[in-house]
């Protein structure tokens, strides 16, 4: 079998229009949480909007490069919980179902969010 391109996950979450779209799903399931959504009270959504595509997009293997802050960095001060994180990403996969990414897809980008969490959680 060759081997799967570089950019496979990228085009299987439907490139910039894909990542697009499940960015702006996962703002608006973020909006609707009461759990999380004091941890962007702050936040310039349309800059978080920006950096969030071009992180994903990165870490897909797509065209682009991450511009942001590290993880540790930008969440420190938040004190996000497991139960926030947990909260976040069942948003995430709740939108990229609803955008029929395939459950291999998911899977493959959540193992590449994953490591994050320890630069994420109780900063």
């Amino acid at each position: 079998a060759a081997p799967e391109p570089e950019d496979w996950l990228y085009q299987q979450l439907g490139a910039a229009e894909g990542l697009e779209k499940i960015t702006d799903g996962l703002l608006r399931e973020i909006e609707h949480d009461p759990q999380i959504v004091h941890h962007f009270q702050d936040t310039d959504i349309a800059r978080f909007r920006k950096l969030l595509i071009e992180q994903l997009c990165e870490l897909s293997g797509g065209p682009c490069k991450y511009s942001g802050a590290s993880m540790q960095e930008s969440h420190t001060g938040f004190q996000i919980t497991q139960a926030d994180f947990d909260n976040l990403v069942g948003h995430l996969i709740k939108v990229m179902t609803e955008q029929q990414v395939a459950i291999s897809a998911q899977n493959r980008l959540l193992a590449k969010l994953a490591p994050m969490y320890r630069d994420v959680v109780y900063r």
